[in-house]
């Protein structure tokens, strides 16, 4: 049962709650208990429920079918090192494209188990921010990104408005980047998503969980993005050396 006495959000404890039951009793693709069953079984208000979910959704631990309920998602196990980081608005611009960015959303969360263990920190709280991003003024990425509170304190939403995520990183917090691992995967557009990205529910979509390092070997960034699979192309690199 989860502890409503404790300073740790309800909703925080129960998505901690809900993964460690995904973990042990489900697997990928498999319809998990229904939100009147989660009131029930952790004794919870259907607005708490809405809320773990919501965020549960966005860390890509479920996905929702309309009229039929919540699944567990597939978890890619692939990881790719990047020499250096990836910037969208480079990218765009490399392909004489004109980059925009909507922020959606940005505040300070509690930072459940998963955050904590995926980004390598005990702190309590962490930054949130989403975004949706252009080119051309057509949609392509829809991100959720986890920032540090400890290492970029007093982050505001007219500083990142201002210029990209990594000129502030380096620029207002003197933070240099020493390079990011990456998972790639396939999947489908969640709601959320189609609607900031103008498509239809369920659309293919290539689904990037990326963690940037500092050059202490800290954790600056955890993104989860969305790229619309009809306009994003992903291009790596490899070098064959011969024997």
């Amino acid at each position: 049962m989860l502890d409503k006495n404790s300073s740790h959000p309800l909703y925080s404890q129960l998505i901690d709650g809900l993964m460690a039951e995904i973990e042990k009793n489900y697997q990928p693709d498999e319809k998990i208990m229904s939100e009147r069953e989660i009131c029930q079984t952790f004794d919870v208000s259907r607005t708490t429920v809405r809320q773990a979910l919501a965020e549960m959704e966005n860390l890509g631990y479920i996905y929702k079918k309309h009229g039929k309920g919540t699944f567990v998602s597939k978890r890619s196990q692939d990881q790719k090192n990047l020499a250096e980081a990836y910037s969208f608005t480079e990218s765009m611009k490399a392909i004489n494209k004109t980059p925009r960015t909507i922020i959606a959303s940005f505040e300070e969360i509690s930072a459940n188990k998963h955050i904590q263990d995926t980004m390598q920190t005990t702190n309590e709280t962490v930054f949130r921010l989403i975004r949706i991003r252009l080119a051309d003024d057509e949609p392509m990425m829809y991100e959720v990104s986890y920032l540090p509170v400890d290492i970029f304190a007093g982050l505001t939403l007219e500083k990142i408005q201002g210029k990209p995520l990594y000129d502030v990183f380096k620029e207002d917090y003197r933070v240099t980047i020493r390079y990011a691992e990456e998972e790639f995967s396939a999947g489908i557009v969640r709601e959320v998503e189609a609607e900031n990205l103008g498509v239809s529910e369920d659309s293919p979509c290539l689904r990037i969980k990326r963690l940037t390092y500092n050059d202490q070997g800290e954790i600056i960034e955890y993104t989860l993005s969305a790229a619309r699979a009809d306009q994003f192309i992903y291009k790596i690199s490899h070098k064959h050396d011969r024997n």
